[in-house]
């Protein structure tokens, strides 16, 4: 599975948007990864639709989304600090197993006829806790699959365009599955679709990476971890604009079977339109991301994108048509895209390497442990004033949060532009 030998490209170099291709284990985990996500979005239409179908609540629609990403936000810290101690890459074989066997277990339960949604909830909040730990392994790993540091900013906004591709893709599949066969059928290729990623893993040439020893304890790496978050501006407010968009506008995803059934009068096809439309915008943002031949700037680019977030949302809130529903997604799409890889990239440009893991778990708790909280409040406030006032809200707060991150950049731009410099991005 590993050995001593560094990977080497194996190809010539590329240029373009695709040229972190040229690194061989990168590009089998592009490979490995597009397969699986295709069925891990297969699968979020299903549990969604699922849910919907046994309860008939947008409430426990937000309930479930509570306890699949909970854990994150509690665990994350935690598994940051593993992440810079362990191996990244055995990490990954072991939470990508395990995620497969999850997915078995929905379809098992599924298949047999007698899946309730205490299983779902407890199954969600298994994947949770994998989550927890694959995802700052994943975000880390980046940098060991990519030896030359100048093509880092293209493999992340690849792994966005990846999830991105799999978003356009997945849902429409899955409407397709559950209109034909029923859920059960879009958990079972899920749990197939993970031999692809764990193959991609098995295959890869991996340095050996010394395990890190440090004579200070846990609590204690977590706390440098957290002071260096906090007390680092352009981290701290890159963070905290993440985790607000998350917590107020991701939760839309999480009403879209209500949308689709309610206001827009469909089905489980209208669902998967709806999640393919702003796949493709976010698909769109990846690829501009992509393009780009440096990460000076991307502090506007976030705060633009957050703004432009917050707007699709709003437009899609007043929308009563699927049609124009599909052409205003693609901006929510795109905006919520574009800050996150953003974000993502000046996190690991700027990071020290010894902190890479903590650094990240915490953006993992930004993006993915705030959201439970957003789903929770979403599922309740739409219980009461509805799902389409609930997603103009969160359209609003995200509009103020980039505007307000708009207003810091002069400061945001001091701090960041010595390590520029220092790193070679600009003279």
């Amino acid at each position: 599975m590993t050995s001593a030998a560094p990977d080497s490209p194996a190809s010539p170099p590329a240029t373009g948007v695709f040229r972190a291709l040229r690194h061989r284990n990168y590009r089998l985990f592009f490979s490995g990864q597009t397969v699986s996500l295709v069925g891990t979005w297969i699968t979020r239409v299903a549990t969604s639709w699922l849910v919907y179908r046994l309860t008939g609540s947008v409430l426990l629609l937000g309930v479930v989304g509570f306890f699949g990403q909970i854990p994150t936000l509690i665990l994350a810290p935690f598994s940051g600090v593993l992440v810079d101690r362990w191996n990244r890459h055995r990490i990954l074989v072991v939470t990508q197993v395990l995620s497969m066997l999850q997915s078995f277990a929905l379809a098992g339960l599924s298949f047999a006829g007698i899946i309730t949604v205490t299983d779902v909830l407890l199954l969600q909040a298994a994947q949770g806790i994998i989550n927890a730990f694959d995802t700052p392994a994943r975000q880390s790993f980046v940098v060991e699959m990519v030896n030359d540091r100048s093509d880092l900013p293209n493999a992340i906004a690849l792994n966005s365009s990846m999830v991105n591709l799999s978003r356009v893709i997945g849902p429409s599949i899955g409407g397709v599955i559950i209109a034909a066969v029923g859920e059960a059928w879009c958990f079972f290729i899920d749990g197939v679709s993970y031999i692809a990623v764990i193959a991609s893993l098995v295959a890869m040439r991996v340095a050996a990476r010394p395990k890190a020893s440090s004579p200070k304890r846990i609590s204690e790496e977590l706390l440098d971890g957290f002071r260096y978050v906090s007390g680092f501006p352009p981290v701290r407010s890159a963070l905290l604009l993440l985790a607000l968009v998350s917590t107020m506008g991701m939760p839309y995803t999480v009403l879209m079977p209500a949308i689709a059934i309610k206001v827009l009068h469909g089905g489980s096809h209208t669902l998967g339109f709806l999640m393919t439309a702003s796949g493709c915008g976010a698909l769109a943002g990846a690829f501009y991301l992509a393009s780009r031949r440096t990460v000076v700037g991307l502090g506007r680019v976030i705060a633009i994108a957050a703004c432009a977030f917050g707007v699709g949302l709003v437009l899609f809130s007043l929308s009563r048509s699927t049609l124009l529903s599909m052409v205003v997604l693609p901006i929510a799409g795109a905006g919520m895209m574009v800050t996150m890889a953003s974000t993502n990239t000046v996190l690991q440009t700027i990071v020290e390497e010894r902190l890479r893991g903590r650094v990240m778990a915490f953006y993992a708790m930004a993006f993915l442990g705030t959201a439970p909280i957003g789903s929770l409040i979403a599922g309740v406030v739409a219980d009461r004033i509805g799902p389409t006032a609930t997603i103009a809200l969160g359209g609003v707060a995200c509009i103020i949060g980039g505007i307000r991150f708009a207003v810091g950049l002069p400061k945001f731009r001091a701090h960041v532009r010595p390590i520029y410099i220092e790193r070679g991005i600009i003279q």
